[in-house]
């Protein structure tokens, strides 16, 4: 399906980043490289890397597309350390998406829940009204303004709840929970959708070659998200369901039990409608994907 491609993942030592990077067979050229040999900070380093990467690719006969996972993910300390989150998620980004405009790479940007507000009655589409409340969330709405200012080849993926076998995640922390704690407690009053980084990543791929062709798709702004949704009281029960603990071993808990540094959304889930106009595969339900994510990587999760 993408043999014709060419594929730059900055920030290919990332969670998502591992995956797409996982799915080089599938990838005529595909490249993911880490923060050390592609900095999204640096320009210069920016500019050697997206030069080298179209480079090769224009010798193969192939298309260049750029998917970004770069990102600065940790969500309480971006509140002591605003510099460094704005300078991955915003100017980085921006670096990025202007350099791969400049040599006429097309660009998938990926984004985060954390740019809304959280406090909607139904799944947000990509119009609605952005309010982040933490810094992190500030940061990334800075970025994905930055990539689409770039150009009209830029296209800023949100998702949401990510998971995945490689980094720390919600649901390792919930098996090593598992083995220390005769009960875990988590909050139960915040809503998304859990999404396996390997389905996400297969998505990102569709929407690169999408991005390519002719008549790529018209929005530039998509939802793409495990399918349904749950709390987290509700992952983490199916979480131990796949380890073949009790989940009643759960308990359920308010968010002003457990209060963080920066501010959750109550409300995260994600409209995947634009995704589906666009004609692009919606990803399968986020508790079907969780027993395929244990039935692939159940070694790595368990770790």
């Amino acid at each position: 399906m993408y043999r014709q491609l060419a594929v730059l993942v900055p920030g290919g030592h990332g969670q998502l980043g591992s995956d797409l990077a996982a799915r080089a067979g599938e990838v005529a050229l595909l490249r993911a490289p880490g923060s050390g040999e592609f900095d999204v900070t640096e320009p210069a380093s920016v500019d050697r890397g997206v030069a080298s990467f179209v480079d090769d690719a224009v010798k193969a006969g192939l298309r260049p597309v750029v998917v970004n996972a770069a990102a600065y993910t940790a969500v309480d300390a971006a509140e002591t350390a605003p510099d460094r989150a704005y300078a991955v998620n915003a100017r980085g980004a921006g670096t990025v998406a202007r350099t791969a405009a400049a040599y006429g790479v097309p660009m998938v940007h990926v984004s985060t829940d954390y740019v809304f507000p959280g406090d909607s009655d139904r799944p947000y589409r990509p119009e609605d009204q952005t309010a982040p409340k933490s810094v992190y969330g500030k940061s990334k709405l800075a970025g994905e303004r930055e990539v689409l200012d770039a150009g009209d080849l830029t296209w800023v993926v949100r998702t949401a709840w990510v998971y995945g076998a490689s980094g720390a995640n919600f649901v390792k922390t919930m098996v090593k929970l598992e083995r220390r704690h005769e009960t875990v407690s988590v909050v139960d009053d915040q809503r998304g959708s859990p999404t396996w980084s390997a389905d996400l990543a297969a998505g990102l791929l569709d929407l690169a070659a999408a991005a390519v062709r002719t008549e790529p798709p018209v929005r530039r702004v998509l939802h793409c998200t495990g399918g349904g949704e749950t709390t987290w009281y509700g992952f983490a029960r199916a979480v131990f369901s796949e380890l073949g603990a009790d989940p009643e071993r759960v308990r359920s808990c308010s968010t002003a039990d457990f209060p963080r540094p920066a501010p959750r959304p109550a409300y995260s889930v994600l409209s995947g409608e634009a995704w589906r106009e666009a004609g692009l595969t919606p990803l399968r339900g986020w508790r079907e994907a969780l027993a395929a994510a244990f039935s692939a990587s159940g070694d790595a999760f368990r770790e």
